[in-house]
């Protein structure tokens, strides 16, 4: 029965967080008169404060900033460094495989310089890092942290990578008109989002950022203190990711377009097979080196 209350503190949390946000977003919607920025401010708002309750949090249940994940300055930077590069290695073979299956086909329509291509790149680098510094501080951070305190480290990974799936999925689709906004209207919001998180259709993303979230735990929990090995990481994937967008259209009317899934044309089936493979070839090679 503790082991239920545990795994769904982070649910509370994130709860109040977006009641919050809710109420903070009407307020803006009404004084700016703008109902077009409403999920955007609800979303904002809520990383905003899921982030800050990193303090308070790790300040209950003790958690110094080395359990928390956080290296020395020097050795965090190496470990982004390395990081980064893992996630090249991993997902590199990935698109590859897209490619020559057809299903990522190269937009010819854009036109590149050597300019447009660099500042491009740097910009998706800054906005990949922001994602995965947030991401990760949050989710292998201190929630895989605070769980892994009071439950057997598999499960805690497991219950950590289900909130940072589902969480991928929480968002409406539409804003209200200004004129039927209300202090609930929010509500209303968060009711549609979360309708959207148990969508059928999205089942083979889902699982393929579960198998993300694993991935990323266990890499957090096999080696000390490597948060920055996890950010480093999530940053090269969010990165390669928002790349094989702007320069590859998915081709869904490909033979093999069920390798992956229409929430960005590139997680999906094909992604969590292969993360699934990795783990478990890590896991024999460490049962060989006991041997």
């Amino acid at each position: 029965m503790r082991s239920i209350y545990y795994a769904l503190v982070p649910l509370f949390v994130l709860l109040v967080a977006l009641s919050l946000s809710a109420i903070i977003a009407y307020f803006v919607v009404i004084g700016f008169e703008d109902s077009s920025v409403y999920r955007q401010v609800i979303t904002r708002v809520t990383q905003l404060l899921l982030l800050l309750s990193i303090i308070p949090f790790t300040a209950y249940l003790k958690i110094s900033k080395a359990e928390l994940g956080y290296a020395s300055r020097g050795i965090f930077f190496k470990q982004l460094g390395q990081g980064f590069g893992l996630g090249l290695i991993i997902l590199i073979p990935v698109f590859i495989v897209l490619y020559f299956l057809n299903i990522n086909v190269i937009d010819e329509t854009q036109h590149w310089t050597p300019f447009l291509l660099v500042r491009y790149m740097v910009l998706n680098l800054g906005v990949a890092l922001l994602i995965g510094l947030i991401e990760e501080s949050l989710f292998r951070g201190i929630v895989l942290v605070g769980l892994k305190k009071k439950l057997p480290v598999a499960i805690a990974i497991l219950i950590t990578s289900l909130y940072f799936a589902g969480l991928h999925f929480l968002s409406a689709k539409a804003d209200p008109l200004i004129q039927d906004v209300t202090l609930l209207s929010g509500f209303s919001l968060l009711g549609e989002a979360f309708r959207n998180v148990v969508d059928p259709s999205h089942l083979s993303a889902l699982v393929a950022l579960l198998m993300v979230g694993v991935f990323l735990g266990v890499l957090r929990t096999q080696v000390d203190v490597s948060l920055g090995l996890c950010i480093g990481c999530h940053t090269s994937w969010v990165w390669q990711i928002k790349m094989s967008k702007k320069l590859f259209n998915t081709d869904f009317s490909s033979p093999y377009q069920y390798w992956v899934s229409h929430y960005d044309g590139v997680v999906g089936p094909l992604v969590a097979v292969w993360l699934s493979a990795t783990l478990i070839g890590y896991f024999i090679y460490q049962q060989t080196k006991k041997v």
